[in-house]
C-alpha cells in the first residue's frame, strides 16, 4: 500500500532493522512519517515488545523476509557496527534505497564497493551522520558558505566525557566519526594527511584517548580530541576564521552556536606588527527542530527523487576513507 508522508514525499515503505540502541528512535520517527512497514531484530523480546509498539508494521527476524517485500522501497540500518556493510550490500543487491547508521563500512574498500553498487543502480545510499542535520552545525555550514568568518583557517572538535567506556570500539570510532563528519562537511574537502595518537589506558587494544590531526588540500587544518576518560562532558566545534570566529556548543540548551567578531590584524602605522581585534558577541536563533527527524525526512526526498543522491553517498564514503587513514595511522 502506497503512504503519503508529512514531507510530500510518496514512500512504499520503511524497514527498520536493528531494535537495540538507536533503532527505536528511527522506527518512531518513520512511524511519525507514515512510512514504517517493518521491524526487524533477531531478539525475539524486542520483536514482541516493537509489535504491540507498532501494530501496523510487520515484525521479522529474518533480515530477508523484509528484503524480499516488493513494498518495501527502503531499508534502515541500525545494527551493530560490523554489520553494517554486510547488511548494506544485501539489501542495495535486492534493490532497496538504504540509510545505514555510521559509519556505514569500516574499510575504504567496502565503502567504494558498496558506492558501486549504488551508483549502477540508481539507489539512495545514505549515512547516518546525525549531526550534518543539526540546526546548530547548518548554521555553522552557512556561515562559512556566505563568507562570514572570511577565510576559514582551522576547525577543531572536542568530544569528550567520563564513560560510557566501550571494548569493542575505540573513543576514535565511538566518538570521531561525529566530528569528522562535521568537519568534512563544512570544508567539504578530502583530508591530504590524516595522524592519529592515541593510548589504551583501560582496555587493552581498545584507545580511550585519540587526538587527530588532519591537512586539507587548501591549507586549512583541523583537530579533534575524543576521549571518554575525562572530567569535563564536552560536546564543542570551534572554527576559526580571518575576519569571525565561531563555535558550537551542543551542551548548551539556548546559546548553541557563537559567533565572535574577533580576528588578528595588521596596522600600518605599527610597522606591520600583529594585533587583535574584538567586536561584537551575537547568538544567532537556532531552531529546535529534532535532528532525526529532518535525517529521516531528507532520506525519504532523495527516495523520491529529489536531492543529489550520489553527493550524499560520496560524503559518507570520504569520512570511511578518513576513518581508515586515521585507523593505520593510530596502529601504525
Amino acid at each position: 500500500m502506497t503512504t503519503e508522508s508529512p514531507t510530500g514525499t510518496t514512500g512504499r515503505g520503511i524497514a527498520v532493522a536493528g531494535l537495540g540502541y538507536w533503532g527505536p528512535n528511527l522506527a518512531r520517527n518513520f512511524a511519525e512519517l507514515g512510512t514504517l512497514s517493518w521491524l526487524c531484530d533477531v531478539d525475539e523480546g524486542l520483536q514482541q515488545t516493537f509489535a504491540a509498539r507498532y501494530p501496523g508494521a510487520r515484525v521479522t527476524g529474518s533480515f530477508e523476509e523484509l528484503l524480499a517485500d516488493p513494498d518495501v522501497e527502503g531499508v534502515v540500518i541500525a545494527t551493530p557496527v560490523p554489520t553494517h556493510y554486510a547488511l548494506a550490500k544485501r539489501a542495495l543487491e535486492a534493490g532497496k534505497h538504504v540509510l545505514v547508521e555510521k559509519p556505514p563500512a569500516m574499510r575504504s574498500a567496502e565503502i567504494e564497493e558498496l558506492l558501486g553498487i549504488a551508483a549502477e543502480r540508481d539507489l539512495v545510499l545514505m549515512p547516518g551522520h546525525l549531526l550534518l542535520y543539526h540546526p546548530g552545525v547548518r548554521k555553522l555550514k552557512e556561515l562559512i558558505d556566505a563568507g562570514e568568518l572570511g577565510e576559514v583557517l582551522c576547525v577543531y572538535g572536542n568530544r569528550q566525557n567520563l564513560g560510557i567506556v566501550r571494548t569493542n570500539e575505540n573513543a576514535l570510532w565511538s566518538l570521531g566519526v561525529h566530528d569528522l563528519s562535521v568537519i568534512l562537511y563544512l570544508l567539504d574537502e578530502e583530508p591530504s594527511e590524516c595522524v592519529a595518537h592515541g593510548r589504551d589506558f583501560l582496555t587493552d587494544g581498545v584507545e580511550d584517548v585519540v587526538f587527530c590531526y588532519l591537512r586539507f588540500p587548501s591549507g586549512k587544518i583541523a583537530h579533534m580530541h575524543l576521549s571518554w576518560l575525562d572530567p569535563h562532558k564536552m560536546r564543542k566545534m570551534t572554527v576559526v576564521g580571518r575576519e569571525k570566529m565561531v563555535v558550537f556548543d551542543d551542551m548548551e540548551l539556548e546559546r548553541k552556536v557563537t559567533v565572535y567578531e574577533k580576528s588578528p590584524w595588521k596596522r600600518a602605522e605599527s610597522y606591520g606588527e600583529w594585533q587583535t581585534r574584538s567586536g561584537d558577541i551575537y547568538i544567532p536563533k537556532i531552531a529546535t527542530d529534532e535532528p532525526l527527524k529532518l535525517e529521516c525526512q531528507e532520506f525519504l526526498r532523495l527516495i523520491g527523487g529529489e536531492g543529489d543522491r550520489r553527493k550524499v553517498a560520496e560524503d559518507g564514503a570520504r569520512v570511511v576513507r578518513a576513518l581508515d587513514r586515521l585507523t593505520e595511522s593510530l596502529h601504525g
